[in-house]
């Protein structure tokens, strides 16, 4: 089992910056993604960015050049810099963990919300 708690969501103005982390407890060494996915309301579920156990790193289009994933290790823990954030990047977003033997856990989600 792994447990994922998400913080660092918030309300920022256009054009603003967010560091959401996420840290891992449980059976962390089983580990082999680490990422963001969220979901605005009205829609499904989508990849934000993903981190794998040897860090190769995958994102979204949508988030290309201004989101940037990374993770610490020695804590478990990753965290996702959210920069240039647009309104439409408005969504609860969820820390995803992967383990080896084709499990999947979830977050509970933290809230970012972009307006002026």
């Amino acid at each position: 089992q792994v447990q994922l708690v998400e913080s660092g969501g918030g309300l920022v103005q256009p054009r603003g910056s967010l560091r959401p982390s996420c840290s891992a407890s449980g059976s962390t060494f089983s580990l082999l993604t680490l990422g963001w996915y969220r979901q605005a309301p009205g829609k499904q579920r989508e990849l934000v960015a993903e981190i794998s156990k040897f860090a190769n790193t995958n994102y979204a289009d949508s988030v290309k050049g201004r989101f940037t994933i990374s993770k610490d290790n020695a804590k478990a823990a990753v965290f996702l810099q959210m920069n240039s954030l647009r309104p439409e990047d408005k969504a609860v977003y969820y820390c995803n963990a992967g383990t080896r033997e084709g499990q999947s856990y979830w977050g509970q989600g933290t809230q970012v919300a972009v307006s002026s």
